[in-house]
Formats: structure tokens, sequence, C-alpha cells
């Protein structure tokens, strides 16, 4: 390394400028800011307006509200029981959007994301952040990023339930019943299994602590599928908060009344 770039005790000489990056190192994470922040308002917005989340004529629940167990939910859209307190400042699915919230802070990729683009630590790789100390995961609160693994377990179950309400959709009041609804339904089942699959804890824990992959084949197999999703963690983190958003908003669409669902059968 030249001497322009280096003191004479060794140390990273100081310049005045925040990086010598000349190329739009800022883009990413803004829009990775103003793409989770729409996001979380939407989400917000939508888990707390505890109206048009059932659509009683083909059984279309929406994700931000399963399972519904409050006592102000629908009756017929109460799959596990009614046994929470109907206030407006508990969402309907109170049980499980903590933990669909926890999985996804605690995400590998999501870390990396928020971390950029909502706390500049750091903003961007060759830019300097703002904070003047760093202590990593090792305190309070950023430890708890290590029970994720705990969080993928929770979001497997989250992922059972979604599938149970996909399945469900296909048995209307009249009969088997196959609108777009169903194709929306199971498309985000399969892209939040596709997800919950790819996480860097369902990696390890598919083919972790083992010596010899040639004596566990079944292992072995599953664990190169996973890693071959593993690779397209980030695209799946961003699909399926597409597809969530886009579900809730057409079974929020034809519950109101806005648009009619499309039949195919039934």
């Amino acid at each position: 390394m030249s001497s322009s770039t280096m003191t004479g005790q060794g140390k990273r000489a100081k310049i005045p400028a925040r990086t010598l990056r000349t190329d739009r190192w800022w883009f990413p994470p803004l829009v990775t800011f103003v793409g989770l922040g729409a996001w979380i308002l939407y989400a917000t917005v939508r888990v707390f307006m505890q109206k048009w989340y059932w659509v009683d004529d083909f059984h279309y629940l929406t994700p931000f509200y399963s399972p519904c167990i409050s006592d102000g939910c629908v009756p017929e859209a109460s799959h596990f029981g009614r046994f929470l307190p109907d206030v407006w400042f508990l969402p309907y699915a109170a049980l499980t959007l903590p933990f669909l919230l926890l999985f996804r802070l605690t995400c590998y990729y999501y870390r990396k994301a928020y971390y950029r683009a909502f706390w500049l630590s750091p903003p961007a790789c060759a830019v300097a952040e703002p904070h003047k100390t760093y202590s990593g995961e090792t305190r309070f609160p950023l430890i708890f990023q290590n029970a994720h693994r705990y969080f993928f377990y929770a979001a497997v179950a989250i992922s059972l339930i979604n599938t149970f309400d996909a399945i469900l959709a296909f048995h209307s009041p009249d009969g088997f019943g196959f609108g777009l609804g169903n194709i929306v339904l199971l498309v985000n089942v399969v892209m939040l299994w596709a997800y919950t699959a790819s996480c860097h804890s369902c990696r390890s824990i598919v083919g972790g602590r083992l010596k010899h992959f040639s004596a566990h084949p079944v292992r072995y197999r599953t664990w190169t599928f996973v890693s071959r999703l593993n690779t397209k963690h980030m695209e799946l983190a961003w699909i399926t908060l597409g597809t969530l958003a886009f579900t809730d908003f057409y079974v929020m669409a034809v519950s109101a009344g806005w648009i009619s669902d499309l039949r195919f059968v039934g």
C-alpha cells in the first residue's frame, strides 16, 4: 500500500470526504428504505383495519388475519377458535404476527437491508457510517438476532396454517370451487414456503453437524436443494413481501365488493 493512503503509524489516512466512491452508492439503500417503508405502512394499516379480511362466498382469508382468533372475527373465518378480546389495538391474528415479524427482522438478508437503509450501518461498502461505536450483535437488543433459528420454527408452523387456509378455500359453501383467488392464495403459499426453506437456519438444520454426507444421502439431497434456494434468499424475501401484499389486497378488494372474483369452477 502506498504512503499516500497510510500514515507513519500504520493507520488509514484521514480524508475530508465521507467516501471516495463516485457511483450512486446511495441509490440501493434509498430504494430499500422506500420499499420496506411502504410495505410496513401498508401492513400496519391493514392489520388494524379489522375488516375486509374474509370472503364468505369462497372462504378466502387474507394471510394478514390468519389465524383469526379474536372475538371480533367472523365465526366462519376462525378455524382455530376465538379467544382474544376484541380491542382496536390488538390485531385479529395477534398470536402469529409477532413471530412472523421477528422471523423477518432477524433474517440474515433483512438485517443487511435495514441496517443499511434505516440505520446507515453502514449505508454502503466503503462508505463511513455516522455511528462512533459498534458492538455488533453481542449486546441488547441486537443479541436477540441470534434467536433467528427459533423464529424459523414458528414460521414453518405459520406456513402450515397458510397452506391450510389455501386448501380450505377450495371448499366454498356451495361445494368445490376454483377461482382466481385460489390461484392468488396458492402462489402466495408456494412463495412463502420457498422463502422459508431458503432461510440460512433451514440450511443449517438440514445439513448441519454432518461429518460425512455419504452416510446421509437423504439429508444431503435435501441440503443441496435448500442450498440452491438459499442463493435466491434475497429475491424470495422481496417476492414474498409482494405476494403477501397482493394477496391481502385481492382478498380485501373482493370482500369489500370493489371487484368480483373470476370463477372457473363453482
